[in-house]
């Protein structure tokens, strides 16, 4: 009997479960991707995420003069649960542009959002991304320029602005950015890099925007994301490319589904908090262990960083569509993506190649911090790598150059094998790339010391040298915002925070800083319509005596450039040039002068500066 009564009470409690279940009423929070559009290559799966949406009975409807209308214009293909019982999600099979609304049922409890479905925008068979035709202007978003002081403190975001804390908050914005889009044209620049603009709702430190919060929407103290797209059309009516940051291999703790995970695994999770050895050498090294592979891709960056883990097919889905999302919404012209070796490497090839299906003309740079050469070509796609591996990345970021150029300058270059041999030494190792011209070059950014800051002497003359080789060597040329001023940190003991500082505006900007903008203006302005420099091969010729020539060339005409990065007076081996020099007429101008310059015997360059003269075809 009391076997029958125990038989009889879990029944009841069965029957009382099923009952709430039925009786439960769902509730839609959230559905992401926000929107679609017609004719799109990537499938839309919708992530729908609220409250008890598991199980539930999906019907996709129309309204027209208040009444329900079955649709055909978007149908609901297949659905399945998440580990949560709080998330569903669906797929979509789009037929055409309008205003849908979807249902989830569960007995006689509904919920339902609406949705949208937009037609595309034509499609531009000519559309370029950012090349080496561009120079790229990078800004860090919430320390660039405070143009709209009325949101630099929000309501629904827990920092608050505090310019007194080099490590908070200082009102950087959309609308700051907006206002100086003539100073970046003038300079040169084509196209705008600015740190993650996405909700960052970390307590504190926040201001650097790579801690997502929300991948769908602009964090409310840069402005909405109808201003990034009004951003994106001005910058493009002044002939200037918009490049978004993305961060696919963590988001934010604050980010709003780390309270209700819909898998457990989409995130990498361990017993406590573990780093990434940040061991980048285990995805290629044919000695290394499962186990070193796998911290290194799947440790937390940082703590209030966690890992996400693309392994997840919904995860890997839902970044996908996150991107092209983007790129289709704002019209953006390019992507970079941070810290890309820490991500699971054949799901990021796969969101990558989801990406570039979609738009064969966009350019991604992937930050690869790492060195030498070897290490950063194999995350080039199209190199042959031993292992068949093909990352689906276009452009890397040129670490080894830059850090020969900073070695090079931060000295007097008297050490054996120092100064501007290491120079030709990095650009020797151009062998290993896939495509020279698809290496981001740079002197600094916001991750490093400015470059100002760590030349020999804070020299300005040995920064003009600097940026003589950015302007003229192959590759994509980035310049840090404030850089074309030579600004320094204000205190590099208290970490990067104190060079992430706002661009100097007005009266800040002192003679020195003019006259360092003006050189780079008039490099820069150069470079913009020379395709030798763009598209043409390089010549260079080995001297241990701190010197460096070398020649940018097509079939037209040569760019001739040689620094003196010594402080005496150094004659131009010019005999040595014969082989080039001979194709092409031996004078030109002298962009940095303005004076008529022949490459001749006898010719010098004074201690600390260079030449740069454009020379036709004989």
């Amino acid at each position: 009997m009391k076997k029958i009564h125990l038989i009889l009470f879990a029944s009841l409690l069965s029957l009382a479960a099923m009952a709430a279940q039925v009786s439960s009423a769902p509730r839609i929070e959230r559905a992401e991707p926000l929107s679609w559009w017609t004719d799109m290559h990537t499938p839309l799966t919708l992530m729908l995420q609220g409250a008890d949406l598991a199980d539930g009975k999906v019907t996709i409807y129309e309204l027209k003069d208040g009444k329900t209308l079955k649709t055909k214009g978007l149908k609901l293909v297949s659905q399945h649960n998440a580990e949560s019982r709080n998330y569903l999600f669906l797929d979509l099979k789009v037929k055409k542009a309008g205003t849908y609304f979807i249902e989830v049922a569960k007995g006689d409890k509904k919920a339902t959002c609406q949705y949208t479905i937009n037609t595309r925008r034509p499609q531009d068979k000519n559309r370029q991304s950012f090349n080496s035709s561009d120079l790229v202007y990078l800004i860090m978003s919430d320390r660039f320029v405070d143009g709209d002081k009325s949101n630099n403190s929000t309501p629904d975001t827990r920092e608050k602005c505090n310019k007194q804390n080099v490590h908070g908050r200082f009102g950087g914005d959309i609308a700051g950015i907006m206002a100086q889009l003539d100073h970046i044209a003038d300079l040169g620049a084509t196209a705008i890099w600015p740190t993650p603009m996405l909700g960052d709702d970390e307590a504190e430190w926040s201001y650097h925007g790579y801690a997502c919060s929300d991948y769908y929407h602009i964090d409310p103290r840069y402005g909405t994301n109808e201003l990034y797209c009004r951003l994106v059309e001005k910058m493009h009516e002044k002939g200037l490319k918009m490049i978004m940051d993305m961060v696919p291999n963590h988001c934010g703790a604050a980010h709003w589904w780390m309270k209700d995970l819909p898998y457990q695994d989409w995130i990498n999770q361990f017993p406590e908090f573990t780093n990434t050895p940040n061991a980048f050498s285990t995805n290629y090294d044919i000695n290394a262990s499962q186990y070193d592979r796998k911290m290194s891709n799947r440790g937390w960056f940082d703590r209030p960083m966690p890992d996400m883990n693309l392994e997840n097919k919904d995860l890997l889905k839902y970044f996908q569509q996150w991107a092209v999302w983007w790129i289709e919404y704002a019209n953006l012209d390019g992507l970079r993506v941070d810290t890309y070796p820490y991500i699971e490497k054949q799901p990021a090839a796969e969101w990558l190649k989801a990406i570039r299906e979609e738009y064969p003309w966009i350019n991604i740079v992937g930050e690869c911090w790492t060195r030498p050469a070897s290490n950063v070509a194999y995350w080039q796609s199209g190199v042959h790598n031993y292992d068949g591996f093909d990352s689906n990345l276009p452009t890397v970021m040129d670490f080894p150059v830059e850090e020969a150029i900073r070695q090079a300058l931060e000295n007097d270059g008297s050490e054996w094998g120092g100064g501007l041999t290491r120079v030709y030494d990095a650009v020797a190792a151009d062998y290993l790339y896939a495509d020279v011209n698809k290496l981001l070059l740079f002197l600094g950014n916001h991750d490093m010391d400015r470059f100002a800051d760590i030349v020999k002497d804070q020299d300005p003359r040995r920064v003009k040298l600097g940026y003589v080789l950015l302007a003229t060597m192959r590759g994509i040329p980035q310049v840090f915002a404030g850089d074309e001023y030579a600004m320094h940190s204000s205190d590099r003991s208290l970490g990067h925070s104190t060079l992430r500082m706002p661009l100097p505006l007005g009266t800040e900007v002192t003679a020195e800083m003019q006259d360092m903008y003006d050189f780079q203006k008039r490099l820069f302005n150069f470079r913009k319509s020379e395709p030798a420099i763009h598209t043409g091969r390089t010549m260079h010729f080995f001297t241990r005596d701190n010197t460096y020539g070398f020649f940018r060339y097509n079939d037209q005409t040569a760019v001739f450039v040689y620094l003196n990065a010594s402080e005496e007076e150094r004659q131009v081996p010019v005999d040595h040039y014969e082989e080039i020099l001979s194709r092409y007429i031996p004078e030109g101008t002298d962009v940095l002068s303005g004076r008529k310059t022949e490459i001749k015997t006898g010719l010098t360059v004074a201690p600390l500066s260079a030449l740069v003269v454009k020379l036709n075809k004989k």
